[in-house]
């Protein structure tokens, strides 16, 4: 027999089954990997970065389920933000412990020009704060109830800070003999509807705006 009729009477090679399966799904796996990572890009697109929302993206907070005495706490440009709901006894209180404060009218203090007033607020019935001491950075707790067996039958409701004992009444006015020196800081915000708060812009308007353009 010739060499060439030898080479032509060679039995077929095997099939490594395995192999070809492990191959198989080698393969999809990496086209699975691939699909994933260039649809990375069009999710991110779908949200707001997380550099636009440290560079002071608006924040907007539902107010439908925030009841009398509660609080919320969302996040603006990596600050904690105070939300509170008050009733008219607690907006009433404010009045009465003006001595006792260190700017009762908030001259030293940072707010905007709508807030520069006794409720330090848009709306008599919502406190919206930087929820930062002005001590020492600490965030502040809330005690709102008068007469809180913690803080003494004196106390007409408000925060006090855990660091160092700062304490503010119920529009974030420091008291006397607190370390911290001014009121709490109030953010620019806004409404939009009466159920809708915008944290970082001082009028919602500028939202729909900007929506409506793009």
């Amino acid at each position: 027999m010739s060499d060439v009729g030898a080479i032509a009477d060679l039995p077929d090679p095997e099939i490594d089954a395995s192999r070809r399966k492990f191959l198989t799904v080698a393969t999809s796996a990496t086209a699975a990997v691939g699909a994933v990572i260039a649809a990375i890009p069009f999710v991110e697109s779908w949200t707001p970065s997380e550099r636009a929302r440290a560079l002071g993206a608006p924040v907007e907070v539902d107010l439908t389920k925030l009841a009398v005495g509660q609080m919320v706490t969302p996040t603006w440009r990596r600050q904690v933000i105070y939300v509170v709901r008050r009733d008219k006894a607690m907006v009433d209180s404010l009045a009465k412990h003006d001595a006792n404060l260190k700017d009762a009218k908030s001259g030293d203090s940072i707010q905007p020009d709508y807030a520069k007033n006794e409720m330090r607020s848009r709306r008599e019935d919502l406190l919206v704060l930087i929820g930062i001491c002005t001590h020492l950075g600490c965030l502040p707790k809330p005690f709102f109830d008068a007469g809180d067996p913690v803080l003494g039958p004196d106390w007409p409701g408000g925060f006090r800070c855990p660091c160092h004992g700062s304490r503010f009444d119920l529009a974030g006015r420091v008291f006397n003999g607190s370390p911290a020196s001014t009121n709490l800081s109030i953010p620019p915000y806004s409404f939009k509807g009466d159920n809708t708060l915008v944290v970082g812009l001082d009028d919602a308007a500028q939202t729909t705006q900007k929506e409506g353009a793009a």
